[in-house]
């Protein structure tokens, strides 16, 4: 029996060939199947502590797109600027041995962009934003903001606000401009200049956010009605990337999965939201019996009455195995002849 090694050069390569669209409607899948109740299996995640990181090992099964499990290292000390290693380990459903192993670092952040993209092509009320901001300066805005400026094409501004002017947030500006030429980019510090960042904050028709903030990153007055908003970067009840008044504003928020952001959401939490308070994302939209390949359907209802209750929309996630089992699958599916194949790993005579 073989199996494929995709590193990350291999992912790379291979997602730059996938349109947002079919990224979208992936994830349109995954969170509509979640919110079925039925064809999957997600058991509870599991962590190591080592000496420098927390290990997580998070294993999933879809039905119809495969079973796979992910195990990332978070690092325990916040000066350790390496990110996050992470690797998925792809198991075949035939024979039960391994398909692949794959490189998760890219995926992960792309994956959790493909589902933001789908909340705000759900949500928005702006019919042709124009500004787009972002908080933080790591892998998951570089991807949101790529997502989205790709599916918009009238975005004209995108601003990225970071704690510190340090060479990642350069580094990024730089692959942004190169990605996205006719896009005006500029970069703000947070706290540097107040009444600027109130500026660009009051402009945004879009706002992303992920970093690891346990405060409000800018105030709630700022932002604009009909702004849609995806909060990407608390995973603890203690962070928190914007504050209650303005989760409020929202009414309804919209989440990946009710029962992980009433125990994980900062935000959600410190605001006193109830799972009857929140919006699962997979109940606004529908499949045509529930293929994997089939495109989404809007539930135009339910998203109205989203957007009816509220000033502003908000997405928060948190993120969700199944995210993970269906983007790496898509990958080793479309490979081909990309990545390195192991021969004879188990030849089955013991």
């Amino acid at each position: 029996m073989s199996f494929l090694i995709i590193t990350a050069a291999d992912v790379s390569r291979i997602v730059s060939s996938i349109h947002h669209s079919r990224l979208e409607n992936l994830m349109a899948f995954v969170f509509h199947t979640l919110s079925s109740g039925s064809g999957f299996d997600v058991p509870p995640r599991e962590a190591i502590t080592m000496a420098q990181h927390k290990a997580l090992f998070m294993p999933a099964r879809v039905q119809g797109l495969g079973t796979s499990i992910k195990v990332v290292s978070v690092p325990r000390y916040p000066a350790d600027q390496r990110g996050l290693p992470a690797s998925s380990l792809v198991l075949d459903e035939n024979t039960g041995g391994i398909r692949a192993i794959v490189n998760a670092r890219q995926l992960t952040a792309l994956r959790t962009a493909a589902g933001s993209l789908l909340a705000t092509h759900l949500l928005l009320s702006v019919r042709d934003p124009k500004t787009f901001l972002a908080f933080g300066a790591g892998k998951q805005i570089e991807a949101h903001v790529d997502l989205h400026l790709r599916a918009y094409s009238t975005m004209e501004t995108c601003t990225i606000v970071n704690k510190s002017n340090n060479q990642r947030l350069t580094d990024l500006i730089v692959r942004l401009k190169s990605a996205h030429p006719t896009i005006t980019f500029q970069s703000l510090i947070l706290k540097d200049d107040l009444a600027r960042l109130e500026q660009v904050t009051r402009a945004a028709n879009i706002i992303c956010t992920a970093t690891s903030s346990k405060e409000p990153l800018f105030e709630a007055e700022w932002v604009s009605p009909g702004t849609h908003l995806n909060l990407i970067g608390s995973y603890t009840p203690e962070m928190a990337e914007i504050s209650s008044e303005l989760l409020h504003q929202a009414g309804k928020v919209v989440v990946d999965s009710r029962e992980a952001c009433a125990s994980e959401a900062g935000e959600l939490i410190k605001a006193g939201f109830s799972e009857e308070d929140m919006v699962e994302i997979g109940t606004l939209v529908d499949f045509d019996d529930n293929l994997p390949d089939a495109d989404y359907r809007k539930v135009h209802a339910l998203c109205d009455e989203v957007r009816r209750v509220g000033k502003i929309t908000i997405f928060k996630s948190v993120g969700v195995g199944l995210q993970d089992v269906a983007i790496t699958n898509m990958v080793v599916n479309l490979a081909g002849e990309i990545g390195t194949r192991i021969d004879s790993y188990d030849d089955n005579q013991f």
